[in-house]
């Protein structure tokens, strides 16, 4: 229970990793909102919080709260610091987890979908980052970015998405330098491949999807992909006190897979 009366923005959290993140958040005893576009989804995840806070002894109430926002607009983004800090009595943790992928290479990725990967991926992140500092200022806070291996080395027919993870990196380190006289954490997480709609909402077809699944076994070296708790359990530790001397850092959770030849 080291999260126990700590208070938590997850965006991204309607599905995939984010979800995950809130949910091991709120297992961990926090009180969590969770931002995203797709309000069904975000009230079956809500669902799975309030269940998981009151297993953790946590109580119900307005622990588990719902923020349907679209992180592309920039009052969306501030309605959603505002709401969360506002309901949740305060804010110790961001989880920046929202993110998309649209392939292509330098000759085939249109500026329209280098806009939009960068919008979401980095310029929200960035927005919603200076937005929280106030309140995690006040409760020597910490953030939390959601990466990617593709920020670390590069893969070809993602183009957006590498650039886009790499920035993701830099901009943790720079925030780590600038608001740790604040008393805030800045860490990011880099996982491998993980079992998500990441790739299909990027539009690979289903049997494609499947076969880049069993590829990937031979191009992470532990022999398989992650899944999205893995790597939420790395996410809850950095919130925790237990990290409250790591800052700047970028965890790997990938199997081997940045340390591994292309192929």
């Amino acid at each position: 229970m080291e999260l126990r009366g700590k208070r938590a923005l997850v965006t991204g959290g309607s599905n995939g990793i984010g979800r995950a993140c809130a949910l091991a958040l709120a297992r961990r005893g926090a009180a969590v909102a969770v931002a995203a576009r797709r309000r069904d989804r975000l009230d079956e995840t809500i669902a799975a919080i309030a269940k998981a806070l009151n297993e953790a002894g946590s109580g119900g109430g307005r622990q588990a709260l719902a923020i349907t926002a679209d992180l592309s607009i920039a009052s969306d983004r501030a309605r959603c610091v505002t709401e969360a800090a506002g309901q949740l009595g305060g804010l110790d943790i961001l989880v920046n987890a929202a993110g998309i992928l649209k392939p292509g290479t330098i000759e085939s990725t249109t500026l329209d979908d280098w806009d939009s990967t960068m919008e979401i991926n980095v310029r929200s992140l960035f927005d919603l980052s200076r937005l929280a500092i106030p309140h995690l200022a006040a409760t020597k806070g910490t953030i939390v970015n959601l990466s990617s291996v593709a920020g670390l080395r590069p893969y070809a027919g993602i183009l957006a998405y590498c650039v886009s993870k790499a920035a993701v990196d830099q901009l943790t380190k720079c925030l780590s330098v600038e608001l740790g006289p604040k008393g805030i954490r800045v860490n990011a997480v880099n996982p491998g491949v993980v079992v998500t709609d990441l790739h299909r909402t990027g539009g690979m077809s289903e049997a494609d999807y499947t076969a880049f699944l069993e590829r990937c076994k031979t191009t992470h070296p532990l022999g398989r992909v992650g899944t999205a708790e893995e790597v939420a359990d790395a996410v809850a530790f950095l919130a925790s006190p237990s990290a409250g001397w790591i800052t700047g850092a970028t965890f790997s959770i990938d199997g081997g897979r940045a340390n591994a030849s292309a192929r």
